[in-house]
């Protein structure tokens, strides 16, 4: 697992950690489990706070999982009762992350399998691929499926997915069962350049 711990919070693009090598961006509609989904990659409880109030996470915040490498969760989207003022700064600070930061490697976005590709979804990959950044997509929650349900949206994903195939993957995941957390922890360690230690060499805190 990626041991990771809290770096800080930034709510203005000039915040933004100077020293950062790499960075990889988690993105989702809120409530699609991405807080869920992070703590189960570190394998912490708590690192990103899962809220039960949708929006709630308002700011960038950056986790370190190396040195001078960072996870970045990113305010959640789509939440239609957060003050109209509110959405558009968010929009503003996360626009200018995911279009402007060099050291960013690729997107972790994370859909509801049970509604993947929403509107707002398919907006943001269609803004953030002719960036040439690669995206990950976890389709989050399928523990909520059975396996025969699972494996279709799986397959219409890929599909769907297909004019992109060198650029964007995707995978079944669930941090209620721990599923598909290995596929992926070697997605961001390449990304971020930080080979798997073998468990005789263990792994510092905070790498």
């Amino acid at each position: 697992m990626l041991n990771a711990r809290f770096y800080n919070t930034v709510a203005e693009l000039n915040g933004l950690p100077d020293d950062s090598l790499f960075e990889v961006a988690f993105a989702g509609r809120s409530n699609a489990g991405k807080s869920s989904a992070i703590n189960a990659i570190t394998n912490q409880r708590r690192l990103a706070y899962v809220s039960k109030t949708p929006g709630r996470t308002q700011h960038l915040n950056f986790f370190t999982v190396g040195e001078r490498r960072f996870l970045v969760d990113l305010p959640g989207y789509g939440y239609a009762r957060a003050p109209l003022m509110q959405q558009l700064g968010w929009q503003s600070l996360i626009g200018g992350y995911l279009h402007d930061r060099p050291q960013l490697r690729g997107l972790v976005l994370i859909m509801d399998i049970r509604h993947p590709f929403t509107e707002l979804d398919q907006q943001l990959l269609d803004w953030f691929l002719p960036f040439g950044r690669p995206v990950h997509v976890l389709l989050s929650k399928s523990d909520k499926l059975s396996k025969g349900q699972a494996l279709p949206v799986l397959r219409k994903a890929r599909e769907h997915l297909r004019p992109w195939s060198g650029q964007v993957s995707v995978q079944l995941f669930s941090s209620t069962r721990r599923e598909g957390l290995d596929e992926a922890e070697d997605i961001l360690r390449r990304w971020l350049e930080w080979p798997k230690k073998s468990p005789a060499q263990g792994e510092k805190p905070g790498q």
